[in-house]
């Protein structure tokens, strides 16, 4: 199985999720990586918190997780964000991100 870049599990049982947003878009899509980030599309305007809370959403919807499995570790008023995933381990999500 090769390797997402944007995903490195810790010795805590938990994973990094390195993500490139893209507010406003014309729909919400995983759309590949760039660079070491995976590239996510939101509708979401970045107007007070509202796209992170969709980047939650979004990514809880498509893992089959509940919200409080995504902690958003960096980047909160950046387009660069990195999150904390827990609940699943790196096969699992390996398997429900497309390989890109």
């Amino acid at each position: 199985m090769d390797c997402l870049p944007c995903l490195e599990a810790l010795s805590d049982g938990t994973l990094l999720l390195r993500l490139l947003v893209q507010p406003r878009a014309s729909s919400n899509a995983l759309a590949g990586l760039q660079g070491d980030q995976l590239k996510l599309r939101l509708t979401t305007p970045p107007i007070d918190g509202k796209a992170n809370k969709a980047v939650i959403t979004y990514l809880a919807k498509i893992c089959h997780l509940p919200k409080s499995a995504f902690t958003l570790k960096s980047g909160h008023q950046s387009r660069s964000k990195t999150l904390l995933v827990s609940g699943i381990d790196l096969p699992a999500l390996h398997h429900i991100l497309p390989l890109l």
